[in-house]
């Protein structure tokens, strides 16, 4: 019956004229009176997740959590109240986007827990900007984006630090009352996260030198409370003994009502080792086909590091225009270009460094990310629910998907034709973010421990490429465990990117271009790959499918 189901609906599809998608009905006075309901729910919901405060941090006190999940289901009453069957496939693209997100917030009280489990959620000081919408996995509402300030510090400037160092105290003692979980290898590899913390602080000394006594007294007292919390977490640590993955079942309800990815833990995995074995085959036929070219180039200075990033810069959006790929705007240079990266011993090298000091594009190629940003700020989109990050990462299967199959579509497309060697590159890149995803998936299901998934991710990735020696390897590994689902979202995003491709081009026959697919998909904003796929061909075969697996999970 569900085949039949999806060949009607995919013949619907066919019966689409060429190029086109599905015409969004006019929207009439109930459809508007319902968005505009929908609208002021989320208003009220964005402020609802907000914890309330406590000495100026957020409580996340057992009490208070076991409040909000109890009024969840108020929130999830409303929702279900508005009819949205009848609106344009946007708007419901819209309320299906509210719908993961209260899907996020019980999966976060029900099984993730990361207040009571999870002691890097306590990280308050960011020294670095995401190249994501919002900070990949779990974090409190009340960080401090060191990264967003000007030094030396203006007074207002200094007196808004002062009081975001200030909430650190507060909120680290009533971690020690919220910790009640059991997860070891969270609590372990956490408490390097609140480490690294009281290393910012320390050198924000220099740093904040006669921006007053206030801020001074701020950036002591929360390096005092952070090195006492790392002293209470050593102490506890024996005592944690149980397991941190999620499991096979919560992986896969939260991939399918979270993150709205329908592909369940087993598929993942299947996927995943093609894809792994794919990498791996490729880099060996490259390798054959270029066996009598000399060795890539590395490059070895400052100089020369910035001189070949800003020219690849250069090179890689003149090459989008020559190709007609996507329309190239005025941001999309200076957005990339701010991130060239700077020169790095070899010695010290990770992973992408390695890949960058080779060919700086094999990276590049993955800053979708900084024009989906710039994008965010230039051209808002109208729909307030997509206009800003989606809580949960709900956001990761587009926009890490997109990022990593810009990788491999700009080698087909013919960006490396000159340098054959680079497409070596992009092959060990792909077996790397398949062997950590894989990682990911075995410690999520409680098979392998996080130090295993370390050890399968530094083996299956080409040429020692992966050190075990630098943080890399520990910050990656340690975001997949604690945010379900995004070690494996490059893969399975690039994946659906993909698949997103060939439908539309199939749906679109003669009319398809590139530049369109790029210019329609960007537009839809950054929404899992499912929902752009259901409001760019109509065809609602994959959101039917969830919306049948959330009955019969929660049966």
């Amino acid at each position: 019956m569900r085949h039949a189901i999806a060949m009607l609906a995919f013949a619907s599809i066919l019966a689409l004229s060429p190029g086109s998608a599905p015409q969004a009905a006019e929207p009439g006075e109930e459809r508007m009176k319902g968005y505009a309901e929908l609208e002021s729910l989320f208003a009220d919901w964005r402020a609802f997740e907000h914890p309330p405060l406590r000495d100026g941090a957020p409580d996340y006190g057992a009490t208070v959590m076991a409040r909000q999940h109890a009024a969840l289901k108020d929130y999830q009453a409303r929702l279900a109240a508005i009819d949205a069957s009848a609106w344009p496939v946007a708007d419901r693209v819209d309320y299906e986007l509210l719908r993961a997100e209260m899907h996020g917030m019980d999966f976060n009280h029900r099984v993730l827990r990361p207040w009571a489990r999870d002691p890097a959620f306590y990280t308050t000081v960011w020294t670095e900007q995401s190249d994501t919408p919002a900070h990949e996995g779990p974090v409190h509402h009340g960080l401090v984006e060191l990264w967003t300030y000007e030094f030396p510090l203006s007074a207002a400037a200094a007196d808004e630090l002062a009081q975001g160092l200030g909430t650190i105290p507060p909120l680290l003692e009533m971690a020690r009352a919220n910790l009640t979980g059991n997860a070891r290898e969270l609590w372990l590899a956490g408490i390097g996260n609140l480490v690294q913390q009281a290393q910012a602080l320390v050198e924000l000394e220099a740093r904040i030198a006669g921006a007053g006594p206030r801020v001074e007294r701020a950036r002591r007292e929360a390096l005092a409370a952070t090195e006492s919390f790392v002293a209470w977490l050593q102490a506890q640590a024996p005592s944690k003994t149980g397991p941190s993955g999620v499991g096979k079942e919560n992986y896969t309800w939260y991939q399918r009502h979270v993150h709205l990815v329908p592909l369940s833990w087993e598929q993942q995995v299947d996927l995943l080792q093609r894809e792994l074995a794919r990498a791996h085959a490729s880099l060996r036929l490259e390798e054959q086909r270029n066996r009598d070219l000399p060795p890539m180039p590395v490059i070895t200075t400052a100089k020369e590091y910035q001189e070949r990033g800003n020219a690849a810069v250069t090179r890689y959006h003149e090459f989008l225009a020559a190709k007609d790929i996507m329309a190239v705007e005025p941001w999309m240079d200076p957005a990339m270009r701010a991130h060239v990266g700077e020169f790095v011993a070899e010695d010290q090298r990770n992973f992408f460094a390695i890949a960058t000091h080779y060919e700086p594009l094999t990276l590049y190629t993955h800053f979708y990310h900084w024009w989906d940003l710039a994008r965010m700020r230039e051209q808002p989109h109208a729909s307030a629910i997509r206009r800003g990050p989606l809580l949960y990462n709900i956001w990761d299967s587009r926009a890490e998907g997109m990022a990593t199959g810009m990788e491999e579509m700009m080698m087909h497309a013919g960006l490396y034709d000159a340098q054959p060697r680079a497409r070596e590159i992009v092959w060990i890149m792909l077996a790397q973010r398949a062997a950590r995803g894989l990682g990911s998936l075995y410690a999520h299901a409680n098979e392998f421990t996080l130090k295993q998934a370390k050890d399968f991710h530094v083996a299956w990735t080409p040429r020692g490429w992966m050190r075990e020696d630098l943080d890399l390897l520990g910050f990656e590994q340690l975001l997949y465990l604690r945010q379900p689902g995004y070690g494996t979202s490059y893969v399975v995003g690039k994946y659906q990117v993909e698949r997103l491709l060939m439908e539309r081009a199939r749906q679109q026959g003669a009319d398809f271009n590139m530049r369109g697919f790029f210019a329609e998909v960007d537009a839809a904003g950054l929404i899992p790959v499912s929902l752009i796929r259901w409001q760019l061909t109509g065809e609602d075969d994959e959101l039917q499918a969830l919306l049948a697996h959330l009955g019969a999970d929660d049966a």
